[in-house]
């Protein structure tokens, strides 16, 4: 038996089977308790051969198998075992990213019974006659009467909608009782009406659900470009419904937390079957309960963060990744995978279609569109009869501002509130003020762990490091000088309100951040408000950059984006121009026209101005001749090796010594195409206490560089290195921090 252990190791270790007869056939999948070093460890079984290159007598027994049933099917051990042999990761780490958190431990499955009901004997000879004057007594009683197994109360909610009263009043007759079920094994009700029609397709919407659908039943991998409100969330609908209505089941993958809330309830108002929603938010038993769903074919639809790639789906049809684009996608820790490629390469193994959608795709995306390794399909214009807004910059160089606002745009808001709309203000910078610095000596307040300033917030009244999480009290008195003139220089989020309040006192204001959301459902309160218009201004960072449907919001601010177009990051000038279109998008997305308004200190940024002229597209044409000129993704390949370590010179040490393992390698290969570039300290070297450096390697092809790495990474795991040295491999990177 060939195992992968729950550990940072590459290998396989090969068992024999338990002494005592497994309670199940032993088959790939199944986790197990084994024997490790001197402790046990969990493992999953992978494998089973009758051949083994150790020494027969040294193998050990598993002691025992924890599950009853295999937690993953060949095809999901097929897309992990790819993944971790792609990305170059250790197979068990891989494995077991994919199962929820507390199945990486040897814990029993959680009891999947949900709570049901079931008609009493009673219940079952009474004439419902007698019931015509309580009729959604009588309507409930008549479904449990048809399923006398039971039937689950999520089931009952999701086609009767609140029935609580109703079930009390049948319990207080004898006619129901209630009861445990197992979903999967009682039958379900059948799939409820749509509560709320769908709008009409325009051309292009039904043209893309057209094509998408008659490439069901088949691998094809799709990129939907389609302008912010054009109508992607209504095309995924569309094709959410068919694969149901055909026996199906479907993923969708959103970058960010923050996107669920507004899709969940689309999906739910419109789709038949339960909906399981999975993302690091949920507590750890609602996360695992709804994966159990989903790996027991009861969910039909899947809608989670990048972890949700790995959720077993017994009849998966369709993988849906929404803004595609996002770097959110890329897992930047531990097993380092993109879920969009991954979605990519499940859709092909499964044999389904794959749709990306962006109003701003990758320009790796595009590319593999241009090469038609992708069929582009497009939406130009927004669904209904909104219209794209209109976008000015506005030079604020030796202007006077409030609140980081120039007169013009203060006028413009007052503008757009007094005749009922919503205003949305963009500052991706959350905290009170970026810098605390004291006036007499020149103090700033940095981080002790990181070459990072500590930004101020006042609620809680801390200075915190952004980058490690580190924070202490405010202090009363410069600690280099004990001069009590301490300056907040610079504006976040938290400020942004407080300066907003006096000068909009009638206006309610709410601020949408990493921080004003951390309680749990705060961030559907607040959304829910927007929605219903009783917040006037809405503030916030990129939480509020895509994805989310507002429809009173009329004009859009941009207050500070200047510092990221002279980023040190080759891709800050897409992601740049990616954050601008779609907090554009926000902006006139009902039938009130929609205007936005960039302040800049560098109006003549090409950039800017290349926006302004072409949009998204010309921008993304622009930028991808420059990445061919300079043989950077997706015209090469990357991989990055990062070091860290409490001291340093060791991060450089280790990869100088790595730099001449990968030369020697490439010297017999004789493969000049790969390119090894530094080692060079990382450009916040210093992070939580400690140093980190980077080496880069970059390739032409990619088979070509795949090759190399297959080579290269167990070379680097043999490698020596000083105690307290950590180091990663990435492969196709996509921050270069």
């Amino acid at each position: 038996m060939r195992v992968a252990v729950a550990a940072p190791l590459a290998e396989l270790f090969d068992y024999l089977p338990p002494v005592s007869p497994a309670p199940v056939a032993l088959t790939p999948g199944l986790r197990l308790l084994v024997p490790f070093g001197r402790g046990r460890r969990v493992g999953m079984l992978l494998r089973i051969t009758s051949r083994t290159e150790q020494d027969p007598a040294r193998l050990k027994c598993v002691e025992s198998v924890l599950d009853a049933r295999p937690l993953l099917s060949p095809a999901d051990l097929r897309l992990i075992e790819w993944a971790a042999a792609y990305y170059r990761q250790p197979i068990g780490e891989a494995l077991f990213t994919a199962l929820p958190a507390r199945l990486r431990d040897p814990a029993p499955l959680l009891d999947e019974r949900v709570p049901g009901i079931q008609a009493t004997p009673a219940g079952l000879s009474v004439t419902l006659d007698t019931l015509n004057r309580a009729p959604r007594q009588r309507d409930l009683l008549a479904l449990a009467r048809a399923a006398p197994a039971g039937l689950a109360l999520a089931d009952l909610r999701l086609s009767l909608g609140d029935c609580a009263a109703t079930l009390r009043a049948l319990r207080a007759k004898g006619l129901i009782e209630t009861c445990q079920l197992i979903p999967g094994l009682t039958p379900s009700l059948p799939p409820p009406v749509s509560a709320l029609a769908g709008p009409a397709l325009n051309a292009d919407q039904q043209a893309a659900v057209n094509a998408i659908q008659g490439a069901l039943g088949g691998f094809r991998a799709f990129l939907l470009d389609g302008v912010t409100g054009s109508g992607k969330t209504e095309v995924y609908i569309r094709l959410i419904e068919a694969v149901i209505a055909a026996g199906g089941q479907a993923l969708v993958v959103v970058p960010e937390i923050g996107l669920t809330p507004q899709l969940r309830e689309r999906f739910v108002q419109r789709l038949p079957g339960p909906v399981a929603v999975l993302h690091s938010a949920l507590n750890a038993r609602e996360r695992e309960r709804g994966w159990h769903r989903a790996a027991l074919g009861e969910a039909t639809l899947v809608l989670g963060t990048r972890s949700a790639i790995f959720t077993p789906l017994p009849r998966l049809a369709l993988i849906l990744v929404d803004e595609e684009h996002d770097a959110s996608l890329k897992q930047q820790d531990g097993f380092r995978y993109s879920a969009r490629d991954l979605a990519v390469r499940r859709a092909q193994l499964t044999g389904c279609p794959v749709v990306l959608g962006s109003a701003t795709p990758a320009l790796e995306t595009l590319h593999n569109a241009r090469l038609d390794r992708y069929a582009w399909l497009k939406l130009p214009q927004r669904a209904g009869r909104a219209r794209p807004p209109t976008i000015s910059l506005l030079d604020i160089r030796d202007q006077p501002l409030q609140a980081g606002l120039s007169s013009v745009l203060r006028a413009d808001m007052r503008a757009e509130l007094a005749a009922g709309n919503q205003v949305l203000l963009f500052l991706n910078r959350r905290g009170y003020a970026p810098i605390l610095t004291c006036h007499a000596c020149g103090w700033v307040g940095g981080c002790p762990h990181c070459d990072a300033r500590l930004t101020l917030h006042l609620n809680p009244r801390k200075l915190w490091c952004h980058h490690c999480g580190w924070s202490q009290p405010v202090p009363s008195l410069c600690p280099a000088c004990q001069g009590s003139d301490l300056r907040r220089l610079g504006q976040g989020t938290e400020r942004l309100e407080d300066n907003l309040r006096p000068l909009f006192p009638e206006v309610s204001i709410a601020r949408i951040d990493r921080d004003s959301t951390r309680r749990k459902g705060e961030l559907d309160r607040l959304l829910g408000a927007v929605q219903r218009g009783e917040i006037q201004i809405l503030l916030g960072t990129q939480m509020l950059a895509k994805g989310h449907d507002f429809p009173g919001v009329t004009l859009v601010g941009i207050l500070d984006l200047d510092q990221t177009l002279y980023a040190s990051d080759f891709r800050a000038p897409e992601r740049t121009a990616q954050l601008i279109v779609q907090v554009a998008g926000r902006a006139g997305r009902a039938e009130r026209p929609g205007r936005v308004v960039l302040q800049t200190r560098h109006p003549e940024h090409p950039l800017l101005q290349s926006l302004l002229r072409e949009g998204y597209g010309g921008f993304a044409a622009v930028a991808l001749g420059e990445r061919r000129d300079a043989e950077l993704p997706p015209f090469a390949h990357l991989a990055l090796v990062r070091a860290e370590a409490p001291g340093e010179s060791e991060p450089l040490a280790f990869l100088r010594a790595a730099r001449v393992l990968a030369e020697g390698l490439i010297a017999a290969a004789e493969a000049p195409k790969i390119q090894l570039l530094g080692p060079i300290p990382a450009p916040m070297e210093r992070r939580a206490g400690r140093y980190r450096a980077q080496l880069l390697v970059q390739c032409g092809e990619r088979p070509r560089l795949q090759r190399f790495l297959a080579h290269w990474s167990p070379i680097l795991r043999g490698l020596s290195r000083t105690r307290g040295l950590r180091w990663s491999l990435d492969v196709d990177p996509q921050e270069m921090l």
